[in-house]
């Protein structure tokens, strides 16, 4: 038995050195980690079990039965983060290439299997050059293999997505599923096409970093929801990200023990400034409002007229979307749109309730907006909020112009409760235009127009321009102070933790995407 329980050793040991020592050394010196290093990091110290240590390919082409690996390139199995239950698979550089065939994609196959069965996440820690070309059509079969799960996931359990290293061609379609998608600043990159290709193709010259990497997906795509200078901030990103969320779609989302307190935040009244074209700055009413240090902002470089994120309100995890006055007025674009709904989404999906911040003008015009399908794009953002039937709660902080009043998570729309603050402004659009269109006949035919113009643009604003008008038909619930937002809020959550809400019975609905 002894010398039967030193073949297991020396097997577990050769799995457990990958590609080698060589290919390790290589690893570091690109300043990157190894699958083993990166779940090491990842996972609760002894948590880790892992399933498949002993994998190995089938195929004989090219030379493939020489260069035999145990684990074939993956690392998979399950532990804990924080002692909650996750599943894990850390694709291997140093074993050819971290590439996927069949015995590497049965293996994440398993796992993703297994999480969807007993209701836990599933983190995928990529860094593979691809399709094992030398296997051919099974290594896109094993590509659709997990394709279709994380289709059949989504909204199941939650799906993170970290690259650590090159994704391209097909790989890249299993990120694009999941949820969340984090990279590393100048060791990983995204590409359908990479260099070579596109240079072929379109004469472009361009390199790795500008076509596919983390700035580029960060800012320009909009593919990538967060980026970090180096591995183990990543690791730490996605444990953060996990503690806003529930395991799965059944369970409520997480709370942390609160203790009360005086619940008025003074600061508050003296953000929003007495000029309506002045901007400000909507995450210092977030960080005022929310529990002190929680908003984890997600997509902060994409998009930033619209800001989106987690936090904590009196211990509970919320979702957080707001308008940026700071960043082209705040308005509603294509990008903001998609950006605003895919989070909306998510955050319905897993019990996560959501506060809406509002201070919105309108929808940006112009013909590239029209063009590219600023209508479509608009309505998936009023879509999705209006599918939503998680706790909706919305506080009009100043504009709340024409549609993007509606979209913004409106009464009418199906939010629960809506704020309004004393310098809301709710109207078709702002008095000075609403003058020109209204009086335009009085203004012209007055000796002095630009004073006539001014005298209705202030009788517009002093009749629309303030948030009675709503509140006299209910659309707004109440009128409060800026300092009693956060009180407010804390009270109607709570009040709204047991709402029940059902969506009319159907296959799906038909989201305009």
């Amino acid at each position: 038995m002894q010398e039967k329980f030193q073949i297991l050793d020396s097997k577990t040991e050769e799995a457990k050195l990958g590609g080698g020592e060589k290919r390790i050394a290589a690893q570091h010196e690109k300043g990157k980690l190894t699958a083993r290093e990166r779940v090491h990091f990842l996972l609760d110290d002894g948590s880790f079990e892992e399933i498949g240590m002993l994998v190995t390919h089938r195929s004989t082409n090219f030379g493939l039965d020489k260069q035999k690996f145990l684990g074939d390139g993956v690392v998979t199995g399950y532990g804990t983060i924080n002692g909650r239950l996750v599943y894990v698979f850390a694709q291997d550089f140093t074993v050819l290439g971290g590439s996927l065939a069949e015995a590497h994609a049965e293996k994440i196959c398993k796992i993703m299997d297994m999480a969807m069965k007993n209701g836990a996440p599933v983190i995928g820690l990529n860094d593979s050059g691809g399709a094992r070309i030398q296997e051919g059509v099974v290594s896109l079969g094993g590509y659709a293999d997990i394709f279709y799960r994380n289709t059949l996931a989504s909204g199941v359990i939650p799906q993170l997505s970290a690259i650590m290293g090159p994704c391209a061609g097909g790989a890249v379609y299993s990120p694009a599923l999941t949820d969340f998608i984090m990279m590393v600043e100048n060791t990983s990159y995204m590409f359908v096409t990479g260099p070579n290709v596109v240079k072929t193709v379109t004469h472009e010259e361009v390199s790795s970093e500008e076509l596919g990497g983390a700035s580029a997906h960060s800012t320009k795509s909009g593919v990538t929801h967060l980026t970090y200078a180096n591995e183990i901030e990543c690791i730490n990103g996605i444990k953060t990200l996990l503690s806003y969320m529930p395991q799965n779609c059944e369970e409520d989302a997480p709370s942390i023990p609160y203790e009360a307190s005086n619940e008025l935040r003074e600061k508050l009244n003296t953000i929003v400034p007495e000029n309506a074209n002045q901007p400000y700055d909507i995450k210092e009413v977030i960080e005022g409002t929310v529990d002190d240090g929680s908003f984890y902002e997600i997509h902060k470089d994409f998009a930033e007229n619209i800001v989106v994120g987690f936090a904590r309100l009196a211990g509970r995890s919320i979702g957080i979307v707001a308008n940026q006055p700071a960043f082209l007025a705040g308005v509603l674009d294509i990008k903001s749109s998609q950006k605003g709904a895919r989070f909306v989404r998510f955050c319905d999906a897993f019990n996560i309730p959501l506060l809406v911040f509002e201070d919105v003008p309108g929808f940006l015009p112009g013909t590239d907006q029209e063009w590219n399908a600023i209508i479509t794009n608009g309505a998936k953002l009023l879509y999705a909020f209006s599918e939503a039937t998680v706790p909706r709660i919305t506080v009009i902080t100043r504009k709340a112009y024409g549609g993007a009043y509606d979209v913004m998570n409106s009464k009418h729309i199906g939010a629960d409760m809506n704020f309004a603050w004393p310098s809301a402004e709710i109207a078709v659009m702002g008095a000075k235009g609403a003058a020109e269109i209204i009086f335009k006949k009085e203004i012209q035919e007055a000796e002095d127009s630009q004073a006539k113009w001014q005298e209705k643009e202030a009788e517009y604003a002093e009749m629309f321009a303030n948030p009675y008008n709503a509140a006299a038909r209910g659309y707004v619930d109440e009128v409060i102070k800026p300092e009693q937002t956060r009180e407010k809020l804390i009270k109607a959550f709570k009040m709204l933790e047991n709402k029940v809400d059902k969506l009319p019975k159907k296959k799906h609905g038909n989201i305009p995407l």
